[in-house]
């Protein structure tokens, strides 16, 4: 694992959570170690980012309106282009029943709020390979 600092700039990860608080937390805490970040407050903002911005990873909040996290990992993982997109499902709930839905939507991995800068970071080195 690359030591915290040594970040790739070209690493692009997008944050998709309804509350402002999370998404400025996560995306400051992120471009302070180098990463690009892309924001949106729904599933449908984020499907429509996604096309132009074309993440590394995903942190998806489960619990949103419109379109929740579940429905937009689906989405996500069912285009060819995106299928092998790592999507990290957030959410405050950490029940066995919305790990498993979050592992049928198709995400690699699920992190409960609140998360820290190494779970992010964590993520981020495990699912996401520098080489491009």
């Amino acid at each position: 694992m690359e030591p915290a600092g040594s970040a790739n700039p070209t690493i692009k990860v997008m944050v998709v959570d309804d509350s402002r608080t999370i998404r400025r937390t996560a995306e400051t805490l992120l471009e302070r170690e180098g990463f690009t970040v892309v924001t949106a407050d729904d599933g449908f903002e984020a499907l429509s980012k996604l096309v132009d911005s074309e993440p590394d990873i995903v942190f998806l909040d489960i619990m949103m309106p419109r379109l929740d996290g579940y429905q937009t990992c689906s989405v996500i993982k069912s285009n060819r282009r995106f299928r092998s997109t790592p999507v990290i499902m957030l959410s405050s709930k950490d029940g066995i029943f919305d790990k498993a839905r979050g592992k049928l939507a198709g995400s690699e991995q699920f992190i409960t709020k609140p998360f820290t800068r190494e779970d992010l970071l964590e993520a981020i080195h495990l699912h996401v390979h520098t080489t491009r």
